[in-house]
């Protein structure tokens, strides 16, 4: 995606800063179902079809399915510079993350540029963000994005395109605002307002707090493949069987988790029925009569990766639908008891409304 060349150098008010190459580089970091493709894409246009730069944008994902890591990336620069790099973007001037949870992840800010910024989908601030980061220099700027999209019945995505275009210093707001109302234009009008609302609240609705330029970037974070021609094993054999004991699906996470509500369970087991990785943690209650029955004590939030379905599911409404907010999960996390537990199944018998303890 380029511009028309020029035979004379262009100056763009505003970009100040560019890598050796004269390219300004911006990472989004976000999960599958948040829509980063899509705002890189329009960011990328705007900047190239309505503001006359130059530019790339790309994504990187495994598989296409709601809550898989996503990496999104655009490369803007001057007119009469040619762009001819694909490779992924190791060093930006922007990290934009989508969500909150994955500032825990490896390498969230892998090769940030000294005077670069960091823009967060949270409810943190700009504070609790850097102490989570570990980063004490240059721009983080917060917003809610969750709830803005929540509120105007839209998506994450749009609210993020609107800081993104407010924060970087040589976009234009209102040529963005345009490809975005032209995008839905065309493929959902009936959302448009509600799209252009998002949008408008995301650059507004942003919390900033400037430091001093970092002495040096980040460093890049990269992973080597594991097998490579000289140490594959013999083709076909399985040398190392897969599990999900150690598996932590939390960063499969959207933005939302479903609660346990104790008093409203009827522990019928409908919802362990549908979920789809085991994470319900249950106890064994034996009568002194020789008798048992099962009981639901809580969810284990290391292996939910929030898909809903026991909520769908539930009759009582003891399972709901509620926005995570760092450490929540971690407070009312029930660890699933791996322990062997022997029983005769003879025995079982159903529980009965009025013998469920409650703890």
């Amino acid at each position: 995606m380029e511009a028309p060349a020029t035979n004379h150098e262009v100056r763009i008010p505003g970009l100040t800063q560019t890598d050796e190459d004269g390219l300004y580089e911006i990472r989004l970091e976000s999960l599958g179902g948040l829509g980063a493709h899509l705002a890189g894409k329009m960011l990328a246009e705007a900047a190239v079809l309505r503001m006359g730069l130059n530019g790339a944008h790309f994504s990187s994902y495994g598989s296409e399915k709601k809550g898989s890591p996503i990496k999104s990336f655009v490369r803007l620069t001057t007119a009469d510079r040619e762009l001819r790099t694909s490779a992924p973007v190791e060093r930006p001037f922007v990290v934009a993350i989508f969500l909150d949870t994955l500032l825990k992840a490896p390498g969230i800010l892998s090769g940030l540029r000294p005077g670069g910024m960091v823009i967060v989908n949270t409810t943190m601030s700009p504070q609790e963000v850097r102490e989570a980061l570990g980063y004490e220099y240059d721009t983080v700027a917060c917003l809610d994005a969750t709830s803005i999209a929540l509120e105007q019945k839209s998506r994450v995505n749009t609210a993020m395109l609107g800081a993104v275009a407010a924060m970087v210093p040589f976009l234009d707001v209102a040529r963005v605002r345009d490809v975005l109302a032209a995008t839905f234009e065309r493929k959902h009008p009936s959302i448009i307002e509600s799209n252009l609302s998002t949008f408008d609240r995301g650059a507004t609705e942003i919390t900033v707090d400037r430091r001093d330029t970092a002495p040096e970037g980040q460093t890049v974070v990269g992973t080597s493949p594991a097998l490579g021609y000289l140490n594959a094993p013999i083709g076909g054999v399985v040398a190392n069987p897969a599990n999900t004991v150690a598996k932590n699906l939390s960063g499969s996470r959207v933005g939302y988790l479903p609660v346990f509500h104790q008093e409203q369970c009827i522990h019928c087991g409908l919802c362990d029925m549908v979920c789809p990785d085991n994470c319900l943690a249950w106890d064994i209650i034996k009568e002194a009569d020789g008798t048992w029955y099962t009981q639901l004590r809580g969810i284990d939030y290391h292996y939910c990766k929030g898909c809903q379905a026991c909520v769908e599911t539930c009759p009582t409404q003891a399972m709901t639908k509620e926005r995570e907010i760092p450490g929540f999960a971690e407070e009312r996390r029930v660890p699933l008891d791996w322990s062997p537990r022997v029983v005769d199944g003879a025995r079982y018998r159903e529980p009965d409304t009025a013998d469920i303890k409650l703890s």
